[in-house]
């Protein structure tokens, strides 16, 4: 694919990043695009490698080689149909995925990978410019009705398909505005929300239904839902956040991050907030707990918000440079990152554990930690204190990054009665299918919390189960079949 030589000719080049003095001064997204002729050089550097291993790594499984070759070749309307083939949403995914395609990228093994998700999406970007994406109505009417819960990227591709499929589909969102995680959860120097938007737009173009809103198990019951759709469609994501359970945690001033976020987003938007409150970092000394992705997030709205310090706290060891003996291409890469808020400023600590929160009339002012080193104990992985390593860090504002552990439990799962399994997300078979009749979920809410990728092939997949279910037969692509989900049956 590409120019046969074009992976010894071009080396790796990524977009460059506004300057950070200039980006904290607003929200907009930090990265200028590729100029032409660079997107083409990188085209160019995607192998004739015989197995496109990128294929096992996206799990949307993404005609990768496909659309660099055309990239290469100036072909671009034909390389937005084949990247439009298996992705309904490449400007969610050219700016939110941490693509693990390019971890698999054959070039991979001995350079650094292909710019896969650079090239992604400068695809959609340049379709979206050109007028080719336009609505797709069905032509054909089935008079099948389907009720999509959540608006979040697994909600959204699921409406999509099943609309395209030609059925009548109403997308259920508590939220004020449509987009779930994408529009509350991430920072709009990630993803501005005209991209969301915009494809909004097209999808009621299509004649998809949205109903912001509405809370589905407490303004509309699940025995209502069933009576007024043939199929329903749980897509409400894994919203429950996993606390820190220490002695201080009464205390103001400690939040979790989808408490701090959203409303950084909805200020950005003119909303109003609810009951008037803002978090604000601004003046403060910030520590962010949890290393991950929404720890990023948190880390770079802060600087925004004008901080007076912050650290960001990980429980792990910090991660090599390179990858390590035991994590062999073509594996994710645990390996040492700095995103765009890391290089705005503020102070990674890694092998350290939060004891207790100190604070002085009823506010946090400070925390206790220990370093801790990872050990296996009985079989298990625990993180062993070690002594003699103890430090109080001041923080008169904490926010709880530690990820999701399920979907919040009660309400509509009770009233439908779908089963849970021990980490308390909803069970369902290979092709969506929950235990009670006409229910299907996808997505975090029965996967658990994953990346956007992975949501978008759930909501993919989950539409084909219900087309099928509903017609005997489905045309609508099946992304999960081709090996990467793993899970097993019911």
């Amino acid at each position: 694919m590409g120019k046969p030589t074009g992976f010894l000719e071009f080396e790796r080049a990524k977009p460059k990043a506004r300057p950070v003095e200039e980006r904290l001064h607003d929200h907009r997204e930090v990265y200028n695009p590729l100029p032409l002729v660079t997107l083409r050089e990188q085209g160019a550097r995607c192998m004739d490698c015989g197995i496109p291993f990128c294929h096992q790594g996206c799990p949307l499984g993404n005609l990768i080689p496909d659309w660099n070759d055309l990239v290469y070749r100036d072909h671009w309307r034909e390389a937005i149909e084949r990247l439009h083939a298996t992705n309904n949403f490449p400007e969610f995914t050219g700016t939110l995925c941490p693509a693990p395609c390019e971890a698999s990228c054959v070039l991979g093994i001995h350079d650094q990978p292909v710019t896969i998700k650079s090239i992604e999406q400068a695809i959609i970007e340049r379709a979206w410019a050109e007028g080719w994406v336009t609505p797709q109505p069905p032509r054909v009417l089935t008079g099948k009705k389907v009720a999509i819960v959540g608006s979040g990227p697994a909600g959204l591709a699921a409406a999509q398909q099943l609309r395209r499929a030609g059925h009548d589909v109403t997308v259920f969102e508590r939220a004020d505005r449509i987009g779930g995680l994408l529009r509350y959860g991430i920072p709009d120097f990630k993803m501005e929300k005209w991209r969301l938007d915009q494809r909004l737009t097209q999808m009621e173009a299509e004649g998809v239904v949205f109903r912001p809103g509405v809370d589905v198990g407490r303004d509309l019951t699940g025995e209502q839902l069933l009576a007024m759709f043939d199929a329903i469609c749980l897509c409400g994501g894994a919203t429950k956040p996993r606390d820190l359970p220490i002695p201080g945690r009464e205390l103001a001033g400690i939040h979790f991050a989808m408490e701090f976020l959203p409303l950084q987003n909805r200020r950005n938007a003119g909303d109003a907030l609810h009951n008037g409150e803002f978090i604000s970092a601004e003046g403060r000394d910030v520590i962010i707990i949890g290393g991950g992705d929404t720890g990023a997030d948190c880390l770079g709205t802060v600087h925004r918000q004008g901080c007076r310090s912050v650290y960001q706290f990980e429980i792990v060891p910090r991660p090599p440079d390179e990858r390590a003996a035991n994590n062999p291409w073509p594996q994710w890469w645990n390996t040492f990152k700095v995103s765009s808020a890391h290089e705005e400023g503020g102070v990674r600590e890694y092998a350290i554990s939060t004891t207790r929160f100190l604070g002085d009339k009823g506010r946090v002012t400070a925390l206790e930690t220990v370093r801790v080193e990872p050990k296996t104990v009985d079989g298990r992985l625990q993180f062993v204190p070690i002594p003699g390593t103890e430090q109080r860090y001041q923080a008169d504002l904490v926010l709880l990054a530690l990820g999701f552990s399920g979907p919040e439990p009660g309400g509509l799962l009770d009233q439908l009665g779908v089963t849970l399994d021990r980490a308390g997300n909803v069970v369902t078979d290979r092709d969506r299918r929950c235990t009670v009749p006409r229910v299907y979920a996808a997505g975090d809410m029965a996967r658990g919390q994953s990346l956007i990728v992975w949501a978008i092939a759930e909501g993919r997949h989950v539409a084909a189960t219900i087309d099928h279910d509903l017609m005997g037969s489905t045309e609508l692509p099946r992304p999960l079949a081709h090996g990467n989900d793993v899970r097993p049956f019911v």
